[in-house]
């Protein structure tokens, strides 16, 4: 499993968002699609390591073409 440690919450929302993913609903996870993939971001600051990397995974990058987003 890849890790991603230290990305806060609205630093990955403006990641996958340069990705081609828009926010659908916000709540205590806000939650992203394009249509094709949902993802689930935790509002927390920062987000796990792991969590991240499933994430990551989930929304078909990997994690240096993730770091190059943010």
């Amino acid at each position: 499993m890849p890790r991603c440690p230290g990305v806060r919450h609205q630093q990955a929302v403006n990641a996958f968002g340069k990705a081609g993913f828009w926010v659908l609903r916000e709540g205590k996870h806000v939650i992203m699609t394009n249509r094709q993939i949902n993802l689930v971001i935790p509002r927390n600051n920062p987000i796990d390591a792991f969590t991240m990397g499933a994430i990551i995974v989930r929304a078909g990058l990997t994690v240096p073409e993730f770091r190059d987003l943010l």
